[in-house]
């Protein structure tokens, strides 16, 4: 039977980076947010925070999102990420641009 490798924390493994909804899903785990809040108690618990909607490091700020979105109210985190997936996914297609998606139209 072998034996793991010890997890020193002294691996080259570069860290995972959160983008999207990952990251707004963090960002809202730190404020410690409860639910059922309003956009306005969203605002004011995370603030004008930025968060980033790619692996390049664009980024929209909460106010930004939560204006794309025509709910004023949310149940539960969990149709807040889903209200907001679009708001990120549009921005993200939005910035490739007309060469990446002339790119992805081509069969090879």
């Amino acid at each position: 039977m072998a034996a793991r490798p010890p997890g020193g924390g002294d691996t080259d493994e570069p860290e995972a980076i959160e983008f999207g909804i990952a990251a707004l899903d963090a960002r809202i785990d730190e404020a410690e947010v409860s639910f059922p809040a309003t956009a306005a108690e969203l605002r004011d618990a995370l603030g004008d925070q930025s968060i980033p909607y790619d692996a390049h490091g664009r980024s929209i700020t909460v106010s930004d999102a939560l204006d794309r979105v025509p709910q004023r109210e949310f149940e539960n985190e969990t149709a807040l990420l889903n209200a907001l997936y679009p708001v990120f996914d549009e921005a993200r297609r939005e910035e490739r641009g007309v060469i990446a998606s002339l790119r992805d139209a081509l069969p090879f």
